[in-house]
């Protein structure tokens, strides 16, 4: 008896019906995870560092994303670099991954060495006529987006990383990210499909019921609500937030503080989002009472009721305060399989014990991954149950999830699947 044959992942982007999840093997299927990594960690723009994690000259960072790898450095003119983490001899990986500190980039294989710029300086016995002009390390497409480090592995990168740079450069600013520093970083390793790691980031539908901690600072109405299900107290409660939260705008951008929603989510490449938000609790920062966590505020930062300036992409999600700065990166694994990892940014000269406490800086969004850890696997394990067919969205908290299905099917469509 012969086994039916798979649809194609072109059957599968098609038959994916508006305004629901996604079809099971698009989630599951290893077919479709090396082609999510070639469309969108190879031919789209991701997130792949922080400037402040490479301050000094010869500084590095290497970034594994599938079967690539990337260099960010510092040269000796301080310039940030990307460079493909590939020998030109041979091919043997130069760097392994993580933080290192180099005065030239030396392949451990054949001892090849190359400046920080790249340039091949040393090739021993390929003889006296060796062209090592020719030989430089292949550079990555890069952009600083604020401090913050996009890469992409495409030839052709997308164009339009312009408007994303163009709207938070000066939305950034303020943050002064390229002079802060990495207080902490934690790696988690969630059981699901990087697409379901990024569904459940964008809604807050869930949160009430899961993220006690985060929701002393985040307001649920931020992400929307059914205002005709609601109890009266609560459609009251409803549309006094929306008044607060349309003053508050208003007041933020008069007094120069950009604040308004900018967002390409659909017909884009470079897919973002961003928004500055007001902080519940405390009002100051995402920390269990919403108070500053630490003392001396980031960049020239000179108060602490800003809000929370979010931003995400396809890989990435962020939440800027005056007091410290979030920053998530995701990397696929395999097709069940995500890195999430996060790293808390304070002000360079911030001192741990005196200027800021590392529990209260990172404990809600330590509580907040490792909950939404357990939540994004149990949706893994729920669409590889045979008994799965794509749910429909709420129009009210999931617009945003259909937004990604809609702009993920179309960006594959456009790769050619």
């Amino acid at each position: 008896m012969s086994i039916p044959a798979l649809p194609s992942i072109a059957s599968l982007l098609s038959s994916r019906r508006p305004h629901h999840s996604l079809p099971a093997g698009l989630y599951t299927r290893q077919d479709v995870f090396e082609a999510d990594l070639k469309v969108f960690f190879q031919s789209h723009w991701i997130l792949a560092g922080l400037e402040c994690e490479i301050p000094e000259p010869g500084d590095t960072q290497v970034l594994d994303i599938g079967t690539s790898s990337v260099i960010l450095l510092r040269d000796d003119d301080m310039q940030v670099r990307a460079f493909h983490n590939v020998c030109r001899h041979r091919g043997a990986r130069i760097l392994n991954a993580g933080q290192g500190v180099v005065s030239k980039l030396v392949c451990p294989y054949h001892q090849w060495t190359y400046e920080t710029s790249g340039q091949l300086i040393h090739a021993p016995h390929m003889g006296v006529d060796f062209d090592k002009s020719c030989r430089s390390l292949k550079p990555v497409a890069l952009r600083s987006v604020g401090g913050l480090l996009y890469v992409c592995l495409s030839d052709n990168p997308p164009k339009d990383i312009a408007f994303l740079q163009d709207v938070m450069e000066e939305r950034l600013a303020p943050y002064g990210l390229r002079n802060a520093k990495v207080a902490h970083q934690v790696d988690v390793i969630e059981k699901s499909n990087w697409k379901l790691t990024l569904e459940n980031n964008r809604e807050c539908y869930h949160c009430v019921g899961s993220h006690p901690e985060l929701c002393v600072t985040f307001i649920d109405l931020d992400f929307g609500f059914d205002l005709e299900s609601m109890s009266e107290e609560d459609r009251e409660r409803a549309a006094q937030h929306m008044a607060e939260h349309s003053a508050r705008e208003r007041r933020w951008e008069a007094e120069g503080f950009k604040s308004s929603t900018v967002e390409r989510v659909t017909d884009c490449e470079t897919n973002f989002r961003t928004q500055r938000l007001a902080i519940a609790g405390g009002g100051e920062s995402q920390t269990p009472d919403g108070t500053a966590a630490c003392a001396k505020l980031l960049g020239s930062m000179t108060r602490k009721d800003l809000g929370d300036t979010h931003l995400w992409g396809h890989n990435c999600w962020n939440h800027f305060m005056g007091d410290h700065a979030m920053s998530a990166m995701v990397i696929p694994l395999s097709a069940d399989t995500t890195l999430v990892r996060t790293k808390w940014l304070v002000h360079k000269d911030a001192v741990e014990g005196k200027d800021y406490d590392l529990d209260k800086l990172t404990s809600v969004w330590i509580a907040t991954t490792d909950q939404d850890a357990d939540l994004v696997a149990r949706s893994h394990a729920g669409v590889q149950d045979p008994s799965y067919e794509p749910g429909p969205y709420s129009k009210f908290t999931e617009k945003q999830l259909d937004n990604f299905a809609s702009w993920y099917v179309k960006r594959m469509q456009a790769h050619g699947y």
